[in-house]
């Protein structure tokens, strides 16, 4: 059974419009999960268009929600030390109690030719990885948030992480669950591992073939863990045409026959009256049926 969700990319847009469209989709049942990314500079637009903090916004959307469940796509696991970023989510839990999900991601890596994340990263004064270096720390990470949310005390002593005597209280009412987005080998073996979900961005980002040929190196990772991987939800994303709902349902469609069973919604901004409703009427309703 498909589930369905939205994202609301928070990129020259208010928290007003942000709040219309999560208010509206929480009074529709088909939408069962609201998403935003977690980036400190635009990476569309001019550089100074406005955007907000994912997290900060993430708390103010959750406080006035009541169904929906919640979550990044992704977390940067860059950003914040995972210590902080367990304890952030279980503050943010007792606001919205049950509803978090934690998307986590390596964050920004260095790659050549890429622009977005030395012009970001930089801005804010924040680590850039190596891509070994990243899936190292995510793996640690997903550790480190486990385990701040399950035991009453430990240390850690990581590659990249050391905690001494860290307590995390109140702990979450239930264990979030974790969904770690990416598609490199390294990170898929993380992901069987760690996550419950796993997401990876649908087309045009990524293509069918190549989501198809991830999922199947996604299940030998599985394997090579014992992990049934029929136990791992796998998620994806798909920006939606607003000209052109039914290219939008085709899409989903054969991400769905690959096996990618837990949907988001891409809403671009700005955000029209009613696309929550739209996007339930137009797209979710037709393929629940």
């Amino acid at each position: 059974m498909l589930s369905f969700g939205i994202k609301t990319v928070p990129v020259g847009v208010t928290y007003t419009d942000l709040l219309r469209v999560w208010q509206e989709a929480d009074e529709l049942p088909a939408i069962e999960h609201a998403w935003l990314w977690d980036h400190l500079l635009p990476l569309f637009g001019p550089v100074d268009t406005p955007i907000h903090e994912g997290w900060t916004m993430l708390t103010a959307l959750a406080a006035r929600t009541e169904r929906l469940s919640f979550g990044h796509l992704v977390t940067s696991n860059l950003t914040r030390a995972p210590a902080l970023l367990a304890k952030m989510a279980a503050t943010v839990d007792a606001v919205a109690p049950g509803r978090l999900v934690l998307g986590l991601g390596v964050g920004g890596t260095r790659q050549p030719g890429d622009t977005l994340v030395p012009r970001e990263y930089g801005a804010y004064g924040l680590h850039i990885a190596s891509p070994g270096e990243g899936v190292t720390r995510l793996a640690e990470s997903c550790q480190i948030i486990r385990r701040m949310w399950t035991e009453e005390r430990f240390d850690f002593d990581g590659r990249h992480y050391r905690l001494r005597d860290v307590v995390c209280e109140p702990k979450p009412a239930r264990l979030p669950p974790l969904l770690v987005g990416g598609w490199g080998d390294r990170t898929l073996g993380v992901v069987a591992e760690h996550a419950d979900i796993w997401n990876v961005p649908g087309p045009p980002h990524n293509s069918l073939e190549f989501i198809a040929e991830r999922n199947r190196t996604l299940d030998e990772r599985c394997a090579a863990v014992g992990r049934d991987p029929a136990a791992l939800v796998r998620s994806t994303q798909v920006t939606v045409s607003y000209e052109d709902p039914g290219a939008t349902r085709a899409v989903v469609k054969e991400l769905a026959g690959l096996g990618l069973t837990h949907i988001v919604l891409n809403l671009r901004p700005p955000f029209p009256e009613g696309v929550a409703r739209w996007a339930a009427d137009e797209i979710i309703t037709p393929l629940s049926g």
